[in-house]
């Protein structure tokens, strides 16, 4: 891979590519909640049990997070060209089988397939952002772009993913990324230069089997916590393998020559703040939107279609926040104050959702939490994406944008499956001290989640605030 493909793309073509890269990563996104609204359609038509729901959102997460810093030096050796158009097929000819599922066997395995395409196309993207825009103000609007584009796929999968299933079938919530991967293809065949190669280092398998299998078991253990419990034997044991396999791939990056991850990328301050705001914004974010459309359609009534319109608020404010207000911001007072101010105001934002009760006016109750949530997030995955990434060495852009993948993969399902676990053991514990209450008890539930998610953001403000260093261009 050249230094930075601008230098052989002009600024138009630069663009034109920022917007291919941008349709990959909405692909990605949409997928992540897409599907979610669409189960309930999915499991009538093909008679599949509960207890195999979740695993039509854990196989993709699985695959996705667990294959992630493999995959970005898969980019790194293959050149992201390939692993691009590679990821960009994978993905389409997955989706494609998933919507024609006959059985729930085979739509889980075409989740798992959409995972790890997903894994290879993730890192290559946002490499590809990273290594094409090297000036300042060009450099700030395009990950504020193309971060707005990951948080808003995931907010309008909820508004897409009603629409398609009530106006054609559930299928088409997989259908749709063929759609959107063949334009994606042919405009990375037509911009990306034959010189995107990759370089030839050895890859370093040790640290990509404990990585992989750490993510992987880790993904696990708080899925299995979500349903059994965290005290359950089997939730320990994958935790603790988890813990031990992501031990020996730090020991591992420590000493190989070609390491999987170099430490150098993470353990810059600067960048480690980032990935720790991008970690807990995910948590906090992938939180709100599972709790939210339950307590819309379940306590207030919604539609799934106006689940979805009532979540427009959010991608209106993140891709304002992100696209404007978050690169001129970073321009003038440099992302260390930047990245806590979007966080505390997404905490102000989780805070507000605490005083919901089992009826609400969604102007005055809901409207403001949500506007304040998509703003403050869009200030924090335009301008950290951006320093987590900056000044790193080409042959390691791949590794970086994993890093950054993998924060938000591994925070949104780790995220989800602590707070799901508190906020179920809080509505239990409200039907116990409130006998008959099995309408209000869900709904204490979700004002403990989102206390959690107010919880995390703050916390992220504060951490990020605390090791980004004070003296930073960036």
């Amino acid at each position: 891979m050249p230094e930075n493909i601008s230098t052989t793309l002009s600024t138009a073509q630069r663009w034109w590519l920022l917007t291919v890269l941008a349709l990959a990563q909405l692909m990605i996104a949409l997928d992540t909640t897409i599907v979610t609204i669409a189960l309930p359609s999915a499991q009538a038509e093909l008679g599949f049990p509960d207890s195999s729901r979740q695993w039509i959102i854990t196989g993709y997460a699985l695959t996705f997070g667990g294959l992630l810093l493999l995959s970005g030096r898969l980019g790194d050796r293959w050149g992201r060209k390939k692993t691009l158009i590679a990821g960009l097929v994978g993905f389409a000819v997955a989706s494609a089988i998933g919507g024609a599922a006959p059985s729930i066997e085979l739509l889980i395995a075409a989740r798992i397939a959409q995972g790890a395409f997903a894994a290879l196309l993730a890192p290559s993207a946002l490499a590809l952002v990273s290594v094409s825009f090297d000036d300042d103000e060009g450099r700030s609007r395009a990950f504020g772009i193309f971060g707005a584009v990951s948080m808003v796929g995931t907010t309008i999968g909820l508004l897409l993913g009603g629409a398609l299933t009530e106006a054609l079938s559930w299928r088409w919530t997989m259908y749709i990324n063929t759609v959107i991967a063949v334009p994606a293809i042919l405009g990375a065949f037509l911009l990306l230069p034959r010189t995107a190669e990759g370089t030839r280092q050895r890859l370093d398998i040790p640290g990509a089997i404990t990585v992989t299998g750490g993510f992987f078991t880790l993904v696990l253990g708080t899925s299995q916590a979500e349903s059994a419990g965290w005290s359950a034997p089997l939730t320990i044991t994958y935790l603790v393998v988890a813990a031990v396999l992501l031990v020996a791939f730090v020991a591992i990056q420590a000493h190989t020559h070609t390491p999987l991850l170099p430490l150098r990328v993470i353990v810059n301050r600067r960048r480690g703040s980032a990935l720790i705001a991008l970690l807990l914004s995910s948590a906090g974010l992938f939180t709100t939107f599972l709790f939210l459309p339950y307590y819309l359609q379940i306590t207030l009534g919604y539609s799934q279609l106006l689940t979805g319109v009532a979540f427009l608020p959010v991608p209106i404010a993140l891709v304002t926040s992100a696209v404007f207000i978050g690169p001129s911001l970073t321009s003038k007072f440099t992302a260390r104050p930047v990245i806590p101010l979007g966080l505390t105001i997404a905490g102000v934002g989780a805070l507000l959702l605490v005083r919901l009760g089992a009826t609400a006016t969604y102007v005055t109750d809901l409207l403001p939490s949500l506007l304040l949530i998509g703003a403050g997030i869009g200030l924090v995955v335009a301008t950290a994406t951006g320093s987590a990434t900056a000044d790193v060495d080409p042959a390691d852009a791949g590794a970086a944008a994993a890093s950054v993948n993998a924060a938000q993969q591994i925070g949104g399902s780790v995220g989800v499956a602590v707070l799901s676990t508190i906020a179920g053991s809080a509505a239990a514990a409200f039907l116990a001290e409130h006998p008959g209450q099995e309408t209000v008890s869900p709904v204490y539930g979700y004002a403990t989640a989102y206390a959690g998610v107010s919880v995390l953001f703050l916390m992220g403000a504060l951490l990020a605030l605390v090791i980004h260093p004070k003296k930073s261009a960036a």
